[in-house]
């Protein structure tokens, strides 16, 4: 882990080794024994990509397309994909005890998506502890629906892979049909959702959750996280619930429990976790765009998820009400937010928005699909969901190539993105101020 000698700065190097592990990644889904059909290069390289950045997407059905071997590929892929890189390279330096350098906890710093270079080490331990744990009680809770269904060998395999791939966010399942044939189910839908909704809340959440056991002691990052969380959830169930009660081809024709859990499960999985256990195509178009909203904004910093990020979204909307009621600084909880996070969250999203853009215009050009199912399918991509409304299979060499960047753009994120491509620098001459007419 020694890069001393390597004159890139953290971005660009935590670039250059996702796209080692996706060409890694690409090369074991093409060995022979990885699959049990023909399988091209596009498909290998977007299977690694969406299993690298916890996406989901799939061209071909991963239960029937793919052997155990390459079944194994993806889950490890979607692990280090949403862990991190970083975090797995600091565990196996630590047990070889070796000593992790400044320049190395900055690229720690980066693959994390932390502020400060304060308790990175402690924080990248805490990480492994948390995830592993979560993932382990999380597959012995499945395995109680699966064991009896599937016998103990093929029921624990099962509950070990949803595990993984529901509390990374990738949204991987070994059904065709995904979670639907569990729609109705309590246990799939409290434990998947559970898992998504920890791993996507972000890891330095779950970790001051569990030092300070006190809500009024947590940092602000913390309470707009778990309130923004707990309030986008609520309000996307009861609308989902609300939009699609009678729709024959969704909700309609179930019980009334089922529609809670169906409802449920589909409002909080657009966060990024990429599960569905109703037909996204067969959804009202009222209800797409209101996922649309919610994958856009994705899940929280330092998280298995995509997306601008929830706190960004809501750094954002806090600054449009300060603006709106003729105020100079915004203040939460009795703290205010530094104009540098502002700028920050307004580059983030403008620079997102120009990359999705650009995506569905090229698509248009590529792909004889209709706009919204493009759309739906890029913004899918770029909050690393993994939702699709049945478009994925269909799209060219082209158009698979579009998203597999998209999604390697939203899991790495805008900004570090457009740091690898051009670093930043400082300010050194102050100029004079001039009003711009804007509005």
């Amino acid at each position: 882990m020694n890069i001393k000698y390597i004159r890139l700065n953290p971005s660009q190097l935590l670039l250059l080794v996702f796209l080692f592990f996706i060409i890694l990644g690409t090369i074991l889904l093409k060995l022979p024994f990885a699959t049990t059909e023909s399988v091209s290069w596009t498909d290998a390289l977007f299977t690694a990509t969406s299993a690298m950045t916890v996406t989901g997407l799939a061209v071909v059905d991963t239960g029937t397309a793919y052997t155990l071997f390459g079944q194994l590929v993806i889950v490890m892929l979607i692990q280090v994909g949403g862990l991190g890189i970083m975090s797995f390279a600091v565990l196996i330096f630590i047990m070889l005890g070796k000593k992790i350098g400044f320049k190395e906890r900055l690229l720690i710093q980066q693959a994390l998506n932390q502020t400060s270079l304060g308790g990175i080490i402690k924080l990248v331990k805490n990480l492994f502890i948390f995830s592993l744990s979560i993932e382990l009680i999380a597959m012995l809770l499945l395995a109680i629906r699966w064991v009896p269904e599937y016998g103990w060998g093929k029921g624990m395999y099962y509950s070990f892979f949803h595990s993984i791939s529901a509390f990374n966010n990738a949204g991987f399942s070994l059904w065709p049909d995904n979670l639907m044939g569990y729609v109705g189910d309590p246990l799939v839908n409290l434990v998947i959702s559970s898992l998504f909704i920890l791993g996507g809340i972000g890891f330095t959440v779950l970790v001051d959750v569990w030092y300070k056991r006190s809500f009024k002691k947590l940092s602000l990052h913390s309470k707009l996280m778990i309130v923004g969380t707990l309030v986008l959830n609520v309000i996307a169930t009861v609308i989902v619930f609300s939009m699609e009660y009678n729709n024959p081809d969704t909700l309609g024709p179930m019980s009334l429990g089922d529609k809670f859990w169906g409802s449920y499960f589909q409002a909080v999985t657009t966060r990024t976790a990429g599960f569905n256990s109703l037909d996204i195509g067969s959804l009202h178009e009222a209800t797409i765009t209101l996922m649309l909203l919610f994958m856009f904004v994705g899940a929280g910093s330092a998280s298995t998820g995509g997306g601008i990020k929830l706190t960004t979204f809501l750094v954002i909307v806090l600054s449009v009400l300060t603006f709106l009621q003729g105020k100079k600084q915004i203040t939460v909880g009795r703290r205010s937010i530094k104009d540098e996070v502002i700028f920050r969250s307004l580059s983030i999203s403008a620079i997102s928005i120009l990359f999705i853009f650009l995506a569905v215009l090229l698509l248009n050009i590529t792909e004889p699909i209709p706009f919204l199912k493009l759309l739906f399918e890029v913004i899918s991509a770029f909050g690393t969901v993994g939702l699709s409304m049945g478009i994925t299979a269909d799209l060219s060499n082209i158009g698979k190539i579009i998203i597999v960047f998209i999604m390697f753009l939203g899991k790495l994120g805008p900004l570090t993105f457009a740091f690898s491509l051009a670093k930043p620098e400082q300010e050194k001459i102050r100029y004079p101020s001039e009003d711009v007419l804007t509005g």
